[in-house]
């Protein structure tokens, strides 16, 4: 099943700068060949439910052996099975509805 999730993984315990942990993850979501779009407070992934969870579980567990101690993560997940939409259509349908007003 095709799944959009966004979610949001904070380590904690490690000083205020995490960029180098959301870049970590986002090169697992990469290497796992998970579409994602990064944004200000998260990302943005897309792909088969098997893949994106456990790609969200090797995140916690890379995190964990860099020295994090503790992580908390905000997940939403949304499926369809009417049709198959992607990220870049859900956005698309707003865009144009937009352009109309």
């Amino acid at each position: 099943m095709k799944v959009i999730a966004d979610i949001s993984i904070v380590p904690l315990g490690v000083g205020l700068s995490l960029s180098k942990y959301v870049a970590e993850c986002e090169k697992i979501f990469k290497e796992a060949g998970l579409k994602t779009q990064l944004h200000a407070n998260g990302t943005n992934i897309e792909g088969e439910w098997d893949q994106v969870f456990n790609a969200i579980k090797r995140c916690h567990e890379e995190l964990h052996k860099m020295g994090v101690p503790r992580i908390t993560a905000s997940l939403r997940i949304g499926t369809r099975i009417d049709k198959e939409q992607s990220m870049d259509d859900k956005i698309k349908s707003v865009q144009e509805k937009l352009e109309n007003c």
